[in-house]
């Protein structure tokens, strides 16, 4: 399977998780107020944790191809760059939340670097 399709499962795996995941803390915020063990356990045996745990994990199996086909320093930077804008869009999209104009612009220099980066990878002579 093409390295940059697994590189997007694996982004969308944990983005998806950690989206799941948000949901679930949200619903157990009241169980801070009896205290952290009431928490912890409400998050043990919550069916939406289970599942961004288990969706992590399969982000995670996929990840293990990545790495046997490319580079950590360069799959790193394709999933880093490609979580980052993803994450934002959905946070707005989900959570109503907001990035600045500057935040955005740090977004864009991220994915700039990571391009330059992918195409480093590409040129002759560079191992």
């Amino acid at each position: 399977m093409n390295v940059y399709l697994l590189v997007l499962f694996t982004t969308l795996c944990t983005i998806c998780g950690q989206l799941v995941l948000k949901r679930a803390v949200d619903g157990l915020k009241p169980l801070l107020q009896t205290g952290m063990v009431d928490f912890l356990f409400g998050a043990a045996t919550s069916p939406l944790v289970v599942i961004a745990l288990s969706l992590q994990v399969l982000g995670y199996v996929a990840w293990l191809f990545v790495l046997s086909k490319e580079k950590l320093s360069v799959a790193f930077a394709l999933s880093g760059s490609s979580f980052y804008l993803l994450m934002a869009a959905a946070s707005w999209y989900f959570f109503n939340e907001r990035l600045s104009s500057g935040q955005w612009l740090g977004l864009l220099m991220i994915s700039g670097g990571v391009i330059l980066v992918t195409m480093a990878r590409q040129s002759p002579g560079i191992t």
